[in-house]
């Protein structure tokens, strides 16, 4: 899928540019932590590394009846998605296993904080699950921005238009002085917000401190307001950011 199929398709039509793949682990388990602008999210970011990534995608996907039903299932069997069940109570201690076995197994493991896709360009709050990953595995937390994938594909579009679309890729985050405390919640938010607060830099995003979930579902009430932004994850001052811009074009020129 990545090297014959899709991978030269999306590589024509997006043009990807990086910076700081070279942060990725060349071996081991490791958790690449990113935000979540839009569904091609999960296929950009697997593009660019050598390494294969996996993403965890609703059991849904896989359980389609008919032409659509079968070619939905084979296509995210083929780009790595693995299924989990969302439903009821035992769903994130599903997908914490699932994350678990993957870093065991020494491969990469794709998690959006976040839990769900921005809803307006946005850096929302992250979920604890990903800090709970970390301190459980003790595999290192390598942050990524996604950029532009919220131009090319916002919500609602099932076709993204060709564009350039950029990753970037932060130093891995150390969590092992935190070992044995995954049960702490006061420490399980901090290691939380520290990733957003990571990401927040990478991407340039404005930050706000409520879940993208409550984002959306007062957005479907009708309610604009109530999204607090400023400041950054945890408390901290907010970092002077910029959003990154994509490198030039080969055989570009640039004028003062």
């Amino acid at each position: 899928m990545k090297q014959v199929m899709v991978g030269p398709i999306l590589r024509v039509l997006y043009r990807p540019w990086t910076r700081g793949v070279e942060h990725v682990p060349d071996e081991g388990g490791a958790i690449l932590a990113s935000n979540h602008l839009a569904v091609i999210d999960s296929f950009i970011l697997p593009l660019v590394l050598d390494r294969k990534v996996q993403f965890l995608g609703k059991s849904d996907y896989f359980t389609g009846t008919g032409v659509k039903g079968r070619l939905t299932a084979g296509f995210m069997r083929g780009v790595g998605t693995i299924p989990v069940d969302r439903a009821g109570g035992k769903a994130s201690e599903a997908a914490l296993e699932t994350g678990l076995r993957v870093l065991r197994e020494g491969d990469l493991f794709g998690i959006y904080p976040e839990g769900t896709r921005s809803p307006d360009g946005r850096l929302y709050r992250g979920k604890t699950g990903v800090a709970r990953l970390a301190l459980e595995s003790g595999a290192p937390v390598v942050p990524v921005a996604m950029v532009g994938t919220n131009i090319a594909q916002p919500i609602g579009k099932v076709i993204p238009k060709p564009m350039r679309i950029g990753v970037v890729v932060g130093e891995p985050l150390d969590f092992s002085r935190y070992r044995g405390m995954e049960n702490d919640r006061f420490i399980l938010r901090a290691v939380a917000d520290e990733i957003q607060y990571a990401i927040m830099r990478l991407s340039g995003q404005e930050y706000v401190d409520i879940y993208a979930a409550t984002a959306k579902a007062r957005l479907a009430a009708g309610h604009t307001g109530g999204a607090e932004a400023g400041g950054a994850p945890g408390g901290r001052p907010a970092p002077d950011v910029q959003v990154p811009e994509p490198p030039p074009e080969p055989g570009a020129t640039s004028v003062d």
